[in-house]
């Protein structure tokens, strides 16, 4: 008798043959109705959350975490204004990309096409589960989900959502497919179901993308945990670098573009140190820093190599003072997961030299990270962020979740 992971596999592969044929127009229906059965089951949604909330305080889940898992009306709400925005995207799926017309006549032209199944393994988040589901269904893609025991009720009764809306569409309920069991054990099965799954795509934090890396045998498309930086330069102006640290910092601390690691150049920290830890303190950040740090400013705790390369998802920042542009560069290559980071500077060169030279998905000039996502770069709402180099990099729209195909149209021509 096959596993849940193995069945729900099969039945995947099996609906991304048909999802292959499916129109635009036919998508787009089928997401507008996902889209209005969300706010018609929005009191069955907030209530199964409601049971993975009450779980999770009870398990002693941090703060931050619970955050993530949270649903609200308003939460709702954006998610299915999302889904509305989506339709609005252009569709990649059968764009042309390349035409060439051989000497012999042969046609040839490379399209985007779908990737097939999609399978996706995420903590926390369930609204990762709507947004998995309606990018993968807008590219012609099958998905698999498998979300983490701490929104369980939530994915649960989000992909049941999904699939009664499906059921007025043409589009096949298996396309979605939840594994509901979270034990390890499935995890790992569908690290290895390359059978079935085309593509892995692992979402959350340093430890989870680091083992589906290290174990998979399916193609991983890796999305990366965010230890994003702030870099004050020399020149910078000390009310847009106040403005723009808190931003990135506290807008939201939980999500992965969120600044972890304040550098400042020392002849700016000379000038204006003090009085920019004061201001973070008061915003309630906690400051970790090194001993130049920690001599002007006494509630700051002291950094060691490790703080330097954490993710904290939390009002925590570290702080370290460099010397120069080139130290700072070094220092961001060094701890960095390569996804947001930021300069702050009034030197159009040291600006463009930072841009360059750092090696992240995404670098911003006098800008907060925290722009790092799909709807403020234009692709509407993205399977993630990508901090590798191969296929796609930075906020993954539509168009990272094709692949291309060579459709080569002749009348008779043999190779001689």
């Amino acid at each position: 008798m096959d596993s849940e992971v193995q069945a729900k596999g099969k039945l995947a592969k099996k609906a991304s043959y048909i999802m292959n044929v499916k129109t635009t127009a036919e998508k787009n229906e089928a997401l507008l109705k996902i889209a209005e059965q969300l706010i018609i089951d929005k009191d069955v949604i907030l209530s199964a959350n409601e049971q993975d909330l009450v779980v999770g305080k009870q398990n002693n889940i941090p703060d931050s975490t619970l955050d993530r898992i949270m649903l609200n009306e308003s939460r709702i709400e954006l998610m299915a204004k999302a889904i509305h925005d989506l339709v609005q995207l252009h569709d990649p799926v059968g764009e042309l990309l390349e035409s060439t017309t051989k000497e012999n006549g042969l046609l040839i032209e490379k399209r985007r096409v779908p990737l097939g199944v999609i399978g996706m393994i995420y903590e926390a988040r369930p609204n990762v589960t709507i947004d998995a589901a309606t990018l993968s269904l807008k590219t012609g893609n099958a998905v698999i989900l498998r979300g983490s025991s701490s929104a369980k009720h939530s994915n649960k009764v989000l992909v049941d959502t999904i699939h009664r809306a499906l059921h007025n569409t043409t589009l096949p309920l298996d396309a979605v497919q939840l594994i509901e069991d979270t034990r390890h054990e499935t995890a790992k099965e569908l690290f290895h179901l390359k059978e079935y799954l085309d593509v892995l795509i692992p979402r959350g934090g340093k430890n989870l993308i680091d083992l589906v890396v290290k174990e998979a045998t399916v193609p991983v498309l890796e999305t990366g945990a965010g230890n994003c930086h702030v870099y004050v330069d020399t020149t910078a102006n000390y009310t847009m670098a106040l403005k723009i640290i808190l931003n990135a910092k506290i807008q939201r601390p939980s999500v992965c573009n969120a600044a972890e690691s304040l550098l400042i150049q020392q002849d700016w920290f000379e000038r204006n140190g003090k009085q920019l830890l004061q201001h973070l303190h008061e915003a309630n950040i906690h400051i970790i820093g090194d001993s130049k740090v920690c001599e002007v400013f006494p509630h700051a705790t002291v950094a060691s190599e490790e703080d330097y390369a954490t993710e904290y998802l939390s009002l925590t920042i570290s702080v370290k003072v460099v010397e120069n542009l080139y130290e700072a560069i070094n220092h961001v290559n060094t701890y960095s997961t390569n996804h947001s980071e930021s300069i702050i500077t009034e030197d159009p060169i040291a600006a463009q030299t930072f841009l360059t030279s750092v090696d992240s998905a995404a670098v911003y000039h006098n800008a907060s990270t925290r722009f790092t996502d799909g709807f403020e770069f234009g692709y509407g709402a993205e399977i993630g962020i990508s901090t590798q180099k191969l296929h796609a990099r930075g906020p993954m729209g539509l168009p990272a979740l094709t692949s291309a195909k060579y459709f080569v149209y002749g009348n008779g021509q043999v190779r001689e």
